[in-house]
């Protein structure tokens, strides 16, 4: 167990999972696993900017959302599965504190809207507009501190291909949608995350086999560099040919 992680140790332990200048970097992470941290969030921040230098850029979520909230007897009734809030521009969301001081560093940018980004370095303007498109369509990469694919938030970029009976499983009833407004509420009626094993499992375990991850400690943290393109091309092409495999439904 490492007992004091440094600035110069995590830029190294970034550099040995392959991060480097230039990349656009979507990263998700979990401080507390890294153990402690001189410095704190600030620290790893600093280091994820050392290493990708600004000819690359850092992409954060700056999602205005809760955690999921407790269902009720009536949410259950209406056959509700989740209730997550859609936050004010000034709460306190469930990112983590990571994303929450890279927010509110020098030369960020955060864009609008409750799934909106913080960007930082190269194209960060066009970053914080379109989300993490942009580091999609330019090969970028995503660094999991401490977390697995399943916070990995490019993989919902190809959820439209979810089949019409699958998004009609998650649809909220009707009464459902009239207690929780579409502009306060996200609520489902059916989340991927009560099927076991994960589905983003079988993809993170598909991309480990076809090389497009790396894995590697960083102090006390498991962490793993994806090629994102390449990955959530294993979910879309899942969620295409073999949807009711991947997610333990019937038609």
């Amino acid at each position: 167990m490492v007992e004091l992680l440094t600035l110069t140790d995590i830029e190294q332990g970034l550099r040995d999972l392959g991060v480097g200048p230039g990349v656009f970097l979507e990263v998700h992470s979990s401080l507390s696993s890294l153990g402690h941290v001189q410095g704190g969030a600030a620290t790893v921040i600093q280091a994820l900017m050392n290493v990708v230098t600004e000819g690359g850029a850092l992409v954060l979520p700056a999602y205005k959302i809760s955690g999921g909230i407790p269902l009720t007897d009536e949410d259950k009734a209406m056959g509700m599965a989740q209730k997550i809030r859609i936050l004010g521009d000034d709460e306190k969301n469930g990112m983590g504190i990571i994303p929450a001081t890279f927010r509110n560093m020098p030369d960020v940018v955060t864009g609008e809207g409750f799934k909106r980004v913080s960007a930082w370095g190269r194209d960060a303007a066009t970053h914080h507009v379109h989300g993490f498109q942009h580091l999609i369509d330019n090969n970028g990469l995503a660094l999991m501190i401490g977390v697995d694919i399943t916070s990995m938030s490019t993989m919902h970029y190809v959820e439209q291909y979810f089949p019409d009976y699958v998004k009609q499983k998650m649809a909220p009833t009707p009464d459902a949608r009239a207690k929780y407004p579409e502009d306060e509420w996200i609520i489902k009626s059916w989340n991927i995350g009560f099927v076991v094993p994960h589905p983003w499992h079988i993809i993170q375990d598909r991309a480990y086999e076809r090389g497009y991850v790396t894995e590697g400690k960083i102090g006390n943290a498991t962490c793993r560099l994806f090629k994102v393109k390449e990955t959530i091309e294993l979910y879309k092409d899942a969620l295409i040919n073999e949807p009711h495999e991947l997610l333990q439904l019937e038609r």
